[in-house]
């Protein structure tokens, strides 16, 4: 009878744990992983940072003090088939475009993020502090923007590579701040608009109210919540700043003869065009790589912005 009671009696329940539910990933990178585009882009990009970085081991340098240097093949004038020594052949004057190409990828990042930071930084700040401030300061930035603007891009920046190159006894460097001297405009329009809507919102005025500085202002609620177009702009121009510099490379303005960079790969075509038939690979190889590399770039800027402008991502 007592075992009977006991049975009876209710049983001590163990303490539940509970588990943590699996965060979910951010509204943006949902966005990007349901676009196959965006998702092509990425990999098209991820496998140019791999080669960037596997680039050693890839392909070793022949001059471990300059890595960036061609290897050459001899010094003859023709341009010499794919073989067993040179997978894709050599260019004019014998460099290899195999190696050119792998260690062309990561002067192709270093073009890119560098220009692309330095107009990003210029403009934005410029952009920033005329439309926050405004008055007198608005226009005086607004008129040496439109100043800027009104060269031709690629011209203006031939020009200045022309006479930044004696002076600094570096055609890669003086490309780099010609580029870059005429690409922030843009950038200064862009944020400009963007703070001019953003500095009338009730969170701003409310700061003011409380007597935060105007540099917190600024950098606290203006800027974080206004640079979301620069970046997917930003993002899309990686790959425009590549190809503007292929594009002096080509001119014989950018790299010298002999680096590692893909419009300097195709310079060396320049003389063999009316015979590309049989000196194909001159051009297909080194072409392909730059419109690969700047259709994952363009690809990535559309996923950016989809992902992170909030009228375009809506409730997904």
């Amino acid at each position: 009878m007592a075992t009977t009671t006991k049975a009876l009696q209710p049983q001590p329940q163990l303490p539940t744990i509970a588990l943590p539910k699996a965060r979910r990933l951010p509204a943006w990178l949902r966005a990007l992983l349901r676009n196959p585009l965006s998702v092509t882009g990425a990999i098209i990009v991820i496998a140019f940072i791999l080669l960037a970085l596997l680039a050693p081991v890839i392909a070793p340098p022949k001059y471990p003090e300059d890595p960036y240097q061609i290897p050459r093949a001899g010094f003859s004038a023709a341009p010499k088939p794919p073989s067993a020594a040179h997978i894709l052949g050599t260019t004019e004057g014998q460099y290899d475009i195999f190696y050119g190409i792998v260690w062309g990828t990561r002067t192709a990042f270093k073009v890119g993020l560098i220009i692309t930071g330095l107009t990003v930084l210029i403009g934005g700040t410029l952009g920033a502090v005329s439309a926050y401030v405004g008055g007198w300061v608005d226009e005086v930035i607004q008129r040496f923007v439109e100043i800027v603007l009104a060269f031709p891009y690629l011209m203006a920046a031939i020009t200045l590579q022309v006479v930044l190159a004696p002076r600094l006894h570096d055609s890669f460097l003086a490309a780099m701040i010609a580029l870059t001297a005429f690409s922030w405009p843009g950038y200064s329009r862009l944020i400009r608009g963007d703070v001019l809507s953003v500095k009338e919102r009730d969170y701003v005025l409310a700061a003011k109210v409380i007597g935060a500085p105007a540099w917190r202002i600024l950098m606290r609620h203006i800027l974080p919540n206004s640079i979301y177009t620069l970046l997917v702009v930003a993002s899309l121009d990686i790959g425009t700043y590549v190809l503007a510099f292929a594009a002096l490379s080509f001119l014989g303005l950018g790299a010298q003869p002999g680096y590692a960079d893909w419009g300097q790969l195709l310079s060396f075509a320049r003389n063999w065009i009316p015979v590309l038939s049989t000196h194909w690979y001159i051009v297909v190889f080194p072409g392909f790589a730059i419109v690969l590399f700047v259709l994952g770039w363009n690809l990535m800027g559309d996923a950016f912005r989809d992902a992170l402008d909030p009228k375009l991502r809506g409730n997904k």
